[in-house]
């Protein structure tokens, strides 16, 4: 079983019946009169939709952080919560291996948490591997060949960029920028410029409807409704996608700058691999309109989006784990 612990979506793969899980990394507790104690209410989608909506006796809580587990009894509860929802306890008895896609960036107190989380889960043994190794074996990337190729993985709270060949991650870097940066930016950019407080749910709809990394392209409009901060009532403004594309500047330089410093850090032989073999941009992250050829202008190297990028990873870190002594695992 291949799980890819996303700060905004987490994805179960197993190798029968291939994406079994997708939901966000979300959960909700019930608070109790005890200090202390709480259960849970609800998990993933159903949580997700409880985001700035809670009551004084619920709490809503994100258990990852860039990638990473910040809350690791809220993250054992939601991990064994998504195993039982993809593979039903008849099904999981036997206790499965899992396969776990972690930033390189993760500490070893980061890593040792995933493990912790997993074995909470019912895991009977834990293997780790890269989120960007994962991401190009599922992106169709040939990861074994002698010659680089670059993947650039944005998620939902981190950007990692690495060049790969032979089976490993050469060099690479990352930087703490991805789909959750980009929410508040736009969420700044329409309180800025109209006034109005949208909420994240409803900037994330905003991103994923009309958003675009290039100002050139062709317009689009749609309307959201947020809170004016001159009155505090409710607001109605029209945005059209040169407002997207004037808030994701800045997050986008950083994405750019991360990539920049790792073609400057590279061995001269990979830059040129790089130069023939392009970019390959994989995770959520990834499906911003136009963001291919934002890069390919700022970095005069092709780029492309890997077919369905958000689960390049899981799918990667699936066909990975049957074959251990290929890849590196932790």
């Amino acid at each position: 079983m291949a799980v890819d612990l996303g700060t905004a979506n987490t994805l179960i793969y197993t190798v029968d019946d291939g994406i079994v899980l997708n939901q966000p990394s979300v959960v909700c507790f019930e608070r109790h009169a005890t200090p202390c104690e709480s259960t849970l209410a609800a998990v993933g989608s159903a949580a997700k939709q409880l985001l700035g909506r809670t009551p004084a006796n619920l709490e809503t809580v994100r258990p990852l952080q860039h990638g990473v587990i910040a809350n690791v009894p809220a993250a054992q509860q939601m991990i064994r919560s998504f195993v039982d929802m993809a593979c039903p306890r008849r099904l999981f008895g036997r206790r499965a291996t899992f396969t776990i896609c972690v930033p390189a960036g993760a500490t070893n107190v980061e890593r040792r948490a995933i493990r912790e989380a997993a074995f909470a889960a019912g895991a009977a043994s834990v293997h780790l591997i890269g989120e960007l190794l994962a991401s190009a074996v599922g992106a169709g990337v040939p990861v074994a060949s002698a010659t680089a190729s670059m993947v650039v993985d944005i998620g939902g709270g981190t950007t990692e960029v690495g060049m790969i060949a032979h089976g490993s991650v050469v060099c690479g870097g990352s930087a703490r920028v991805g789909g959750d940066q980009f929410d508040l930016a736009i969420i700044n950019h329409v309180r800025n410029v109209y006034g109005v407080m949208l909420g994240e749910q409803t900037a994330e709809h905003v991103k994923k409807t009309i958003g675009t990394a290039l100002r050139n392209a062709p317009v689009e409009r749609m309307r959201a409704t947020g809170r004016s901060l001159e009155d505090s009532l409710p607001r109605t403004v029209e945005l059209t996608s040169h407002d997207v594309a004037d808030a994701l500047v800045v997050p986008l330089r950083h994405v750019i700058d991360a990539v920049r410093a790792v073609l400057e850090t590279a061995p001269p032989e990979l830059v040129t691999d790089v130069a023939e073999t392009g970019i390959v941009l994989t995770g959520g992250g990834a499906l911003l309109a136009n963001l291919d050829a934002c890069l390919s202008a700022q970095l005069c190297v092709p780029v492309r989006v890997a077919d369905e990028p958000m689960t390049c990873a899981v799918r990667g870190a699936g066909a990975a784990a049957s074959l251990l002594d290929e890849y590196a695992f932790d």
